[in-house]
């Protein structure tokens, strides 16, 4: 019996359905380098931590060319322009290409490098783990 419908595979398809021209979220983090592994990745949008547009998503967001994604690893935080889509993890060169770091993003996290370098030199002596000296000095002062 064939079919009456004069639509078209494509228009058939759901808005979010894989694609050559899109990748879900964890796994574009994880090629793009952004996590060592797609669990990590996973757990990082779950947490919140990973937003598309603005908006939090799921792993399993599918993701084209020009979506905005804004990363938070520790102190750090990247937000970036996807500019391709790769299925395979490739060397950190190649998966520079996969992005566009904005320009407000790449100042944000070098002058937050900055500050972590001066932080860490003006550090005051003494802080940080007691030497033997000290530790005698405590057990002298609580009587143990």
């Amino acid at each position: 019996m064939p079919r009456k419908s004069n639509a078209t595979a494509s228009e058939n398809r759901p808005s979010d359905s894989p694609t050559s021209d899109s990748q879900r979220l964890d796994k574009w983090l994880w090629a793009a380098r952004f996590f060592k592994t797609r669990s990590l990745a996973a757990e990082a949008i779950s947490g919140g931590k990973v937003q598309v547009e603005d908006q939090r998503v799921k792993p399993a967001k599918l993701v084209r060319a020009g979506a905005r994604i804004r990363i938070r690893r520790g102190p750090m935080e990247w937000e970036v322009i996807l500019q391709g889509i790769s299925k395979q993890r490739r060397p950190a060169p190649e998966a520079a290409l996969l992005y566009q770091e904005t320009s407000a993003s790449l100042a944000s996290r070098e002058s937050e490098a900055e500050r972590r370098r001066v932080e860490k030199t003006e550090r005051a002596r003494g802080m940080g783990r007691p030497t033997k000296r000290d530790r005698r000095r405590l057990s002298e002062l609580t009587g143990r």
